[in-house]
Parts: C-alpha cells; sequence; structure tokens
C-alpha cells in the first residue's frame, strides 16, 4: 500500500480530514442524489478503508453523507467499513485520482465527453 497521505476539509476550514494510501475504488455517479448532493450533472468520488481516514472539526450528517456545519462544504459519506470522499473537498487539485467506473449513465448528460475505456453502468456499478 502507498504511504500517500492526502488532506481535505471544507471550505471554512473548521473541518480537515486525512486520507492514507490509495483508495480501493473511485469514480464519478450521475445518479439523482449525487447531482442533488453536488449541485452538478455528477459527483466524483473514491472509497478508503475506514482505518485509512481521520478527521478533526464538528459535521454533521443526512441521509449518510457527512457536510460543515457552518459553511455547508459536502465532504465524505462514513460507513461501517469504508468511506467515501467527495474529491472536490480534497486539498489538491488535479489530486491524481482517475475514476475506474461511471454509475448511474442512464441519467449522464450527452454533452458530457464519453472517457476512453471507462466503464459505463446504466444505474449502480
Amino acid at each position: 500500500m502507498s504511504d500517500e497521505i492526502r488532506a481535505g476539509g471544507c471550505l471554512c476550514g473548521a473541518v480537515r480530514y486525512q486520507v492514507r494510501g490509495e483508495p480501493f475504488k473511485s469514480g464519478l455517479c450521475h445518479c439523482a442524489d449525487c447531482r442533488k448532493l453536488t449541485g452538478t450533472s455528477f459527483l466524483a468520488y473514491a472509497d478508503w478503508r475506514s482505518d485509512q481516514f481521520s478527521y478533526e472539526g464538528e459535521i454533521s450528517t443526512y441521509e449518510g453523507r457527512s457536510f460543515c456545519p457552518t459553511c455547508g462544504s459536502r465532504l465524505f459519506s462514513l460507513e461501517d467499513r469504508k468511506v467515501e470522499v467527495f474529491l472536490g473537498s480534497l486539498d489538491d487539485a488535479p489530486n491524481g485520482i482517475k475514476p475506474q467506473v461511471e454509475g448511474w449513465c442512464k441519467r449522464r448528460e450527452p454533452w458530457l465527453p464519453v472517457l476512453p475505456g471507462m466503464p459505463m453502468m446504466p444505474a449502480d456499478p
């Protein structure tokens, strides 16, 4: 496993997090929930095991998705064994994390360019 540490956080700086190593999954999701969550056409995400993740600061959670209660930045989804990080909340851009799959492509905007070689699932991958 890589020793790389990536850091991220909210817009106001009240919540900070770190992920260690490489994600085991990454992708783009075009489902209705992710579109509403991001306020745009898709969510770019990556999943790490829970033991690769830590955070500081107060978070609020709605339907499993955590955000900063001060500035409203959407950050991650904490689950029992994994954390799904919303890649736009990482400090570094570009962050070098390439999507491995696109989900919910039946909701994908037709003006988005196709990523060569990317598996495209009509619904959940």
